[in-house]
């Protein structure tokens, strides 16, 4: 009997596998080599013993092609209904999303603005100016003094409207004004909510002829008490404000309610729903592992759709803020912060259909990559019978590891899924994260497996059989 290395035993096993798993992945993809399965055209051999069946007709093409195509369009209506959703139920995420907009100078300049603004229209500051000083002018001033005195009410008005510009603006930039911020989107449960339902307490109103406002109430309350403490007693005299600053005149707005309300309703099961289409039309398409890629396309062209969408819903946003009731940048920054997340998910969820296309098809019974997968199995037959021909090797729990690989694998597969499914938020550094570790395992897996070596009495001592489970 020929002598033969482990070495070479050991490339050649990486062959066979390599060979086997593409067959299967043939087999169960419809696929057939040349000339048919068993020299039968259109039939496959389930297995041994089991009697032939039909390959499946371009019925079951057409099946999976609608299945995926409904799961695909429904994948931009169910990322935005599942942002709705955690935007409406999670109170801490929400706030934690749109508190930094009280942080941003252009915010704090319009507030500021608006603040004065309502203040100088219900208080008449020049006219309490004048009452003061023609007051002291009663008490009998002379007539040097009378003139003097007179010639300061205006100074004395804009000095007095300085006063209260810079406590607004020191307000404003202060921990107080953000600690309000909060406490208004926290009351509110959401700005979204409140601006959809169109909740009086909330600080973003929608009228029904489809004005978007801001109100001022809440804050121009909390500046009376600060103006108040600073000793201008004359800040009680500030009336309860009911204003709503109009940013946007749009008639779409009531019917974006509408359709929000309805895609918040279906935000906990329309995800679920997209999915189970797409993975039908993988399952009963005639060629899986293709059919794996095409889904995985489409459901990055969907999230392609959200955020193209979002980057001209941008546009016309900012086009229909009248520019005299809010500054272009105010504006940006109010619908940037309001779509981040949504625009985050939509990102997060195209890298990980791209992802996936990549691994269906590296997976597949496609001819580049099958040699590709026969030049990694080479290579780490190479790396193993080397470490073995100088003493390393994992013995028994490299064979029980050979033994289970495919269960491994599986559980790698499942973790790694669990991980993109169901932790939060959806991110693409998370998903590349977790491709990246899941690839490591696995190459480690395949590394540290041992084939079980036995040596049978009949054979030479340095001629070793390899026993395949």
């Amino acid at each position: 009997m020929a002598r033969v290395t482990n070495a070479e035993l050991l490339a050649k096993i990486a062959q066979l596998e390599t060979e086997n798993a593409a067959l299967r992945e043939t087999v169960r993809g419809g696929a057939e080599p040349a000339g048919g399965i068993d020299g039968l055209d259109g039939r496959i051999d389930a297995a041994p013993g089991e009697p032939l069946r039909h390959r499946r007709g371009w019925g079951w093409t057409l099946l999976a092609t609608v299945l995926i195509v409904i799961g695909a369009v429904l994948a931009p209506v169910s990322a935005v209904a599942s942002w709705a959703r955690v935007q409406l139920t999670d109170t801490d995420s929400f706030v934690a999303a749109y508190s930094p907009l009280a942080d941003d100078p252009g915010v704090q300049a319009f507030v500021t603005d608006q603040t004065v603004d309502v203040i100088e229209q219900n208080v008449d500051v020049a006219g309490l100016t004048s009452q003061v000083i023609d007051g002291i002018t009663s008490l009998g001033t002379g007539p040097a003094a009378t003139r003097a005195l007179e010639a300061l009410k205006g100074p004395a008005t804009q000095g007095i409207l300085s006063v209260i510009r810079s406590g607004v603006s020191t307000f404003v930039e202060s921990d107080s004004f953000r600690q309000v911020w909060q406490e208004a989107l926290r009351l509110s449960h959401s700005q979204l909510v409140a601006t959809m339902q169109n909740d009086p307490k909330a600080a973003i109103a929608v009228g029904s002829d489809g004005s978007l406002g801001i109100q001022l109430g809440p804050i121009v309350e909390r500046v009376k008490q600060v103006l108040s403490d600073s000793g201008l007693t004359f800040a009680a005299q500030i009336p309860a404000i009911d204003r709503t600053i109009t940013v946007a005149q749009t008639s779409s707005l009531p019917t974006i309610q509408i359709f929000y309300n309805l895609a918040v309703a279906a935000g906990s099961w329309l995800p679920w729903i997209s999915l189970l289409f797409l993975a039908a039309g993988v399952l009963v398409a005639r060629r899986r592992a293709l059919a794996l890629v095409w889904a995985a396309v489409a459901l990055a062209l969907g999230m392609v759709v959200i955020v193209a969408g979002l980057a001209i819903g941008r546009l016309v946003f900012i086009a229909s803020v009248s520019p005299s009731l809010l500054p272009a940048g105010v504006g940006r920054t109010v619908f940037d912060t309001l779509t981040t997340a949504m625009k985050d998910t939509g990102v997060a969820v195209l890298v990980l259909a791209i992802v996936v296309a990549v691994v269906a098809w590296y997976s597949g019974p496609f001819t580049f990559p099958r040699r590709l997968r026969g030049f990694f199995g080479s290579g780490v037959a190479w790396v193993r019978s080397a470490a073995e021909s100088h003493g390393v090797s994992t013995g028994r729990t490299g064979e029980w590891i050979y033994a289970q690989r495919t269960l491994l694998r599986a559980a790698v597969a499942v973790i790694a899924a669990a991980i993109v499914l169901f932790v939060r938020p959806l991110s693409p550094g998370l998903i590349i994260w977790t491709l990246v570790i899941a690839a490591v395992v696995v190459a480690i897996l395949e590394l540290v497996q041992r084939p079980a070596i036995i040596v049978p009495e009949t054979a030479d001592e340095d001629t070793p059989v390899i026993s395949v489970p």
